[in-house]
């Protein structure tokens, strides 16, 4: 039982490090996209909706800490990712369609609950090129948070969907072995 703890600590540990490097290189490359949450979404997977939930907070609690306390809000989002995630795996057989679904459902979710965050804390801009559109529709007569909602919408739909089908290979890619260590049975992952 220790071992088996060790294991599902160190994988963790992986992810949160997976989910900080991922948004440290987007955010320094100043791209619409945030892939921070694919850690969240593997752990979620691989060992239930509890610790895709830890990962997903501590991955943005940490970043927050590192550069800026104003990120660490965000963790909710990163929170949702997990928890859905991890409902999604243990529910049903994780497929390229259920990736391609999950990613859809989340990239309403997120924004839905990163918005309002998003608003408070920078005022609805990011700092990224998208920043454009969300002037451009506000002139055009949407208010900052529809613009900003309908920004984060179209960049999570790439982001998610992309994230949830990056975890659906790479966990068809992990072999029963590395299932074992968990003392868990490989989920059905399907082509």
């Amino acid at each position: 039982m220790k071992k088996t703890s060790t294991y599902a600590l160190v994988f963790c540990g992986i992810c949160i490090a997976l989910n900080i490097v991922l948004g440290i290189i987007t955010s320094a490359l100043g791209i619409p996209l945030y892939l921070d949450t694919l850690g969240t979404m593997l752990s979620a997977a691989v060992l239930g909706p509890v610790p895709g939930m830890i990962v997903g907070s501590l991955s943005n609690i940490i970043t927050g800490l590192i550069y800026s306390v104003s990120d660490i809000p965000f963790f909710i989002v990163n929170l949702v990712v997990g928890l859905i995630t991890g409902l999604v795996v243990k529910k049903w057989k994780y497929s390229i369609v259920t990736a391609v679904i999950l990613g859809l459902v989340l990239a309403v979710v997120c924004p839905a609950i990163g918005t309002p965050i998003g608003l408070y804390v920078y005022g609805g801009f990011n700092g990224s090129f998208s920043d454009v559109l969300v002037m451009s529709l506000v002139e055009g007569g949407k208010t900052i948070f529809q613009a900003s909602f309908l920004r984060n919408i179209a960049s999570n739909l790439i982001d998610k969907i992309g994230t949830a089908v990056i975890a659906w290979v790479l966990l068809r890619a992990m072999s029963q072995k590395f299932y074992d260590n968990f003392g868990k049975e490989k989920p059905e992952i399907v082509k």
